[in-house]
């Protein structure tokens, strides 16, 4: 159906998205306003700060839905707000056979839904279920790849459930996606898109949910409480992060794919073959020619590679980071826990991520580790 890794903006697509945001702010806020740190507390009216009204408005134009709520806890609070208006306890809804992202899959948990589980991969199986299990209320995708073999198209998953099952409201993860990719889950038309704001270089623990007026408009209702509120200063720092996100993701996927040549090239000889992958974000998984993954990348943080997630490209993230295959990927391929490291040049560049594997792997041998 499509491309196991996901097509993701250049540098120039980037540079006019950003163009495309700012413009929709100067519409939205004056010069004066746009300078306020933002406002805090229940507002009689909106029910929330009214800046944060403001940047859900730029936020809704932006990704060309008909509205936008921001919510407490990132991806994962973005996708349970969603889920808990579209659907009730013991609900069943399409679920992909990938093994599903852990956050989410406790989300199903707490709220005693149902998974019905379809290969999203295969068209003929996807019609047969869509047709079959009439009792499912939602249908969920996950926009980046869940398992190595996933190679579906969004754009035509969408399209399929559309056609056979128009009533059927869509909920798209685009955690890993938003402003990587040229259009998110909503713009391909889906009802709701969720993602995570710190993942593109905002303020910690904000979520995003753009999509159909009146699930939002029920994710505000709930939200009533001062304490749930994403307070109007938080709001402004999230726009001006997001401001600066499309054209520095677009420079990271630059160096990712520089970088997969290089080591394929043989800069790096303990690497015996390198290719990327959307496994969450979009990476480098290079494989050894020997068992030493874990040694190497503890011997690659001494150097200055980052050798943990903080957000997964979140502000925090500028040092390359050099670490393990995902769990998603172990589960199919076990052997390259030892021999296979993971790699995001996040803001350095590729050969900043070559320096630092050569400086560790002559570690190791000085050391005798290997």
């Amino acid at each position: 159906m499509g491309d196991p890794v996901l097509t993701t903006m250049n540098i120039q697509q980037a540079k006019q998205k950003q163009f495309e945001l700012t413009a929709l702010i100067a519409e939205e806020f004056t010069g004066r306003e746009f300078f306020q740190q933002g406002d805090v507390g229940v507002v009689p009216g909106p029910g929330r700060p009214l800046q944060t009204e403001k940047v859900e408005r730029v936020l809704a134009r932006f990704f060309r839905a008909e509205a936008c709520a921001l919510v407490r806890g990132a991806g994962t609070g973005a996708i349970r707000s969603a889920l808990s208006v579209l659907l009730e306890p013991g609900d069943a809804f399409f679920a992909h056979t990938g093994p599903m992202y852990k956050t989410t899959q406790e989300t199903v948990r707490l709220m005693g839904l149902n998974p019905v589980p379809v290969d999203y991969n295969d068209p003929d199986r996807l019609r047969d279920a869509l047709k079959k299990h009439r009792e499912c209320r939602l249908f969920y995708v996950q926009h980046s790849r869940q398992q190595p073999t996933d190679d579906y198209d969004l754009g035509d998953v969408i399209r399929r459930v559309r056609a056979e099952r128009p009533d059927l409201p869509i909920v798209v993860d685009d955690n890993y996606t938003a402003l990587k990719v040229p259009r998110i889950g909503v713009e391909l038309g889906a009802c709701y898109s969720c993602f995570s704001g710190f993942k593109l270089l905002g303020p910690p623990g904000i979520g995003i949910v753009v999509g159909k007026g009146e699930g939002i408009r029920k994710i505000h209702e709930r939200n009533y409480s001062g304490g749930g509120q994403v307070q109007g200063f938080e709001a402004m720092e999230l726009l001006r992060s997001l401001v600066l996100a499309p054209v520095a993701f677009a420079v990271q996927n630059e160096q990712t794919e520089r970088l997969c040549k290089l080591l394929n090239a043989g800069v790096v000889p303990e690497v015996k073959r390198a290719y990327i992958t959307n496994a969450q974000s979009k990476n480098v998984i290079a494989e050894l020619r020997r068992p030493i993954a874990p040694a190497l990348i503890r011997a690659c943080e001494r150097h200055g590679a980052a050798i943990y997630p903080v957000g997964a490209e979140s502000r925090y993230e500028i040092l390359p980071m050099v670490y393990r295959v995902s769990g998603s990927f172990l589960e199919s391929r076990p052997e390259l826990a030892e021999r296979a490291v993971r790699i995001n040049p996040m803001r350095s560049g590729a050969d900043l991520v070559i320096e630092i594997l050569r400086k560790a792997l002559s570690d190791l041998e000085d050391r005798g580790e290997v």
